[in-house]
């Protein structure tokens, strides 16, 4: 008999597993001001599963993130064209497929690519809406700010519609301080 196969115990009794020796009072946290936390925080998590969106989620939580250097091959294609970390799939091959880029399972996709707004989309949105603003009349301008801290629908309004006085509006949705804007209006148009 080997000396290896004589260390272990075959008894049936006594082999409990004990807790944790060290419990941690507070937990881990990372430098949050290093640049590479910065950077790995940043990057955007998608095209995956629950559980793999929860896996990735806790790497960058606990520094365990390491993001790619080179674009990597993707499994389905063949072709170098997955630019994130732990994927095996890339997007176009996970789509067709409709499973996770991570795990390969059929589950339920959480973010998809089309859905992540990057910093340039935000900064060109706000733009495009600040453009819009200035091209609209006062009524007009308030009108349409208050449907938006409403959560009304405001997608049907377009920069051609600005001609017209009232968006198209039905009485029923003008409230008070529409009226008053209206009643401003006029009176202003009269002392001219």
């Amino acid at each position: 008999m080997s000396s290896y196969e004589s260390k272990g115990s075959n008894r049936k009794g006594n082999n409990a597993k004990k807790g944790q020796a060290h419990q941690n009072t507070t937990s881990w946290k990372p430098n949050k001001n290093s640049k590479k936390t910065r950077e790995i925080n940043a990057l955007p998590v998608y095209g995956l599963c629950q559980r793999c969106t929860d896996v990735i989620l806790w790497r960058k939580k606990y520094r365990k993130y390491k993001p790619l250097t080179t674009v990597k091959k993707c499994t389905g294609c063949q072709e170098k064209a997955i630019k994130e970390a732990y994927h095996v799939l890339c997007d176009n091959c996970a789509r067709s497929k409709k499973v996770c880029a991570k795990c390969l399972e059929s589950k339920e996709i959480l973010v998809s690519k089309d859905e992540i707004k990057t910093a340039a989309d935000e900064v060109k949105e706000g733009q495009e809406l600040e453009r819009m603003l200035n091209r609209m009349s006062l009524r007009q301008r308030r009108s349409y700010l208050r449907k938006l801290e409403r959560g009304d629908d405001v997608s049907g309004i377009q920069e051609s519609n600005f001609d017209d006085s009232d968006f198209d509006f039905d009485d029923s949705d003008l409230d008070e301080d529409d009226l008053e804007d209206v009643e401003e209006e006029e009176e202003e148009k009269d002392d001219q």
